[in-house]
This record gives C-alpha cells, structure tokens and sequence, in this order.
C-alpha cells in the first residue's frame, strides 16, 4: 500500500480507504449492508493489516449507529487510524441539526466525538454546500475545533469547483487553516468531477478523495443489461442514487470490464478500482464492502495492474463530453491548460477527433 501527503498538509493517508456505510443497517440504510461487532473488528484489523490507515464515516450514515460500530471496532488501534467523519447534512427535524452553520458543527462533532469514542478526530468533513450560512462562519468554526484539539484538519464534500474555490481562498485570505480534502464522486461511469473538481483540488493543494468508486453498487458486475440488482442491495431495493446519465454507455461500459476482467481473472470492482487508483489527481479511494469476501477482493486490486491499452479502451469509451469552455480550450489552447488539467484537455481532443472523423 502506498501513501501520500492529503493535499497542503502533513498528513499521511493511504491509498485506499475504508469506508463504514455499510457497518450499520438501520435508520434508512438497512439494504447498505450491516455488520456484526466482530465483524467490524475484523474489517478494521484486516485493513490495517493491508496498510490501510484510513477509515471514513458520517453522522448520515445510519443517523450515527455507523459511527457507533467504527467506534467500537477501534479499540487500541486508534494510534494507527486517520479517521474522519461528516455533518452537514439533516440528522432530525431540529432546523438547526443540518448544515454548516456553527450550531450545527459544533453540536455534531461533540455527538460525533462521543459515538467514536474518541477525543479527536483526524479530518472533519463539512457534507454538502450550505448555500444558506456565510461560509466564513463554517472557515471559523472548523478553525476553532482545530484549536480546541476536537479535530486536526477539516475538509469538503459534495462541493462545486466555485464552492471549493471560494472556501478555499476566503479561509487563507483571512488567515486560517483551508480545507485539505475534497470528497467526491468520481467513477469511470460519471467523470464530471473532471471538469473542474480534481483539477482544482490539485491546484488549490486540496486532497482529493473518492467516494464510492464501485458507484453505490452500480458497477459491481451485478448488473448488467440482462440482470438488474439483487435483492437486500441497494441497487436492487431502490436506492435513489446513482443518477445514470447514458445506460447505454453504461451497460457497454460494464460489458468492457467484464472483458478485462476475464483476461486478468479478475473482478470487475477490481478492474473499476484498479483504472480509477491510476487516474491523474486521485489520491485517495474510499472502499466499502458487505462481507469478508468483498473486503479481501476489493484491497487485492490493489495489486492489479491494468495495461495501458486496457487503460486507454476504458478511458476512450468513457470521456464526458467537453462542457464549454473547455471544448473551446481544448481546440485553441490546450497548450496553456496547468498540469493538473492537460491530461483532461488531451482526452477531449481525443474525442472531439474521433467524433470528426466518424462524420467525414
């Protein structure tokens, strides 16, 4: 397992990460998974074990009973973990238990704190943009839990390149400690974070960590043109998310994989994790799994190499189309684009070729 510096900062954190959405099946998340206590102390043990030394949650998850089974899972290992957690977004009915205002910060983290059963955690996340709160009481309030010793970093989630952009420069205008990581969604079915999320998390020093990357259960292998989810998941018990842009592309997208997969004798969560592990300005994947067997499946890509013609077929077969400006910079002056955004601004030139040469 290899490790990086999270954005401007001195933390170390792991490749892979280990999520708890599943850890919990109760309040909502009863087709995430679920978990016995056991189970949990061995999810955590074998990702340390693996090299592993980041684990992620939130207060959503479960309306805290997540945060409650990672808590108890830690046990002496705390020492050895990064771990972060989230508020933002409506835990109850209590118009002040949602958002990023200071009320709501400062009442989460101590409840979040209490689940954990810890002192501190490592990076605190806001959850989604809250549009409604001056974002320099959300910039002061992290930087006060900071002081106070209740959180080390803090960090964004779910945000818009402005969002990240306008946090990030009123905090270091005022003098006070940024966000170093950015959450977000990023799969080789949905790569808008492109346009501007993973660019900007680069530039601006801010880590870039995906959640998801199996896209909810979307691209487990289990569903396919012929098959849809199965029961007790959330992609077969009508969990809302993913919104699907183009099932088609997705389906071939799936048919692919399923190709790689079968010469590597791999998997096809393998074959996602293991291209997205390589794309430019990931730091950082945060896995999840239901059972040991998806646990221990899921880490081994780590060790999956993919050649750069699989690479390139499952790249050339997914790029978004180039929103503007970026069709226009990628046809007069790609040449100026910043490192974190050429690699994007090549493959929209790849496309826009391709789709030319489809219509002479």
């Amino acid at each position: 397992m290899d490790y990086n510096l999270l954005g401007y900062s001195g933390l170390n954190v792991s490749k892979y990460a280990l999520g708890s959405v599943p850890f919990s099946a109760t309040n909502g998340f009863e087709n995430a998974g679920g978990l016995t206590e056991k189970e949990v102390e061995y999810f955590v043990d074998y990702a340390l074990d693996q090299g592993i030394n980041q684990f992620d949650t939130a207060n959503l998850y479960a309306k805290g009973d997540a945060e409650l089974a990672l808590g108890k899972g830690i046990r002496n290992h705390r020492d050895e973990m990064v771990i972060s957690t989230k508020t933002g977004f409506p835990f109850n009915d209590n118009p002040n238990n949602v958002g990023a205002s200071r009320l709501n910060i400062e009442r989460s983290i101590d409840h979040s704190l209490k689940r954990l059963g810890t002192d501190y955690v490592d990076l605190y996340y806001v959850h989604t943009w809250d549009g409604q709160v001056p974002v320099e009481e959300t910039i002061q309030t992290m930087n006060d839990l900071i002081r106070k010793g209740k959180i080390r970093y803090w960090g964004v989630s779910n945000y818009s390149g402005w969002n990240l952009a306008k946090t990030y420069t009123t905090a270091v205008e005022n003098n006070m400690a940024p966000p170093i990581a950015q959450q977000i969604y990023y799969t080789p079915e949905a790569r808008e974070a492109e346009y501007e999320l993973l660019p900007a998390g680069k530039e601006l020093g801010v880590g870039n960590s995906i959640w998801s990357p199996l896209g909810e259960g979307l691209l487990t292998g289990k569903i396919t043109r012929d098959k849809k989810g199965e029961p007790n998941t959330r992609q077969g018990d009508g969990w809302a998310e993913p919104y699907i842009k183009d099932h088609e592309l997705f389906y071939r997208l799936i048919e692919l994989v399923q190709e790689i997969a079968h010469n590597h004798q791999a998997t096809v969560p393998q074959v996602v994790l293991a291209w997205l592990r390589e794309r430019p300005n990931v730091d950082s994947l945060v896995l999840a799994a239901r059972n040991k067997e998806q646990l221990q499946e899921n880490i081994a890509s780590y060790q999956l190499q993919l050649t750069k013609e699989e690479i390139q077929m499952i790249t050339d077969l997914t790029t978004p189309e180039p929103i503007y400006p970026l069709w226009h910079r990628a046809m007069n002056s790609a040449p100026r684009g910043s490192e974190a955004e050429k690699v994007y601004l090549e493959e929209y030139q790849r496309l826009m070729e391709r789709k030319d040469n489809l219509v002479d």
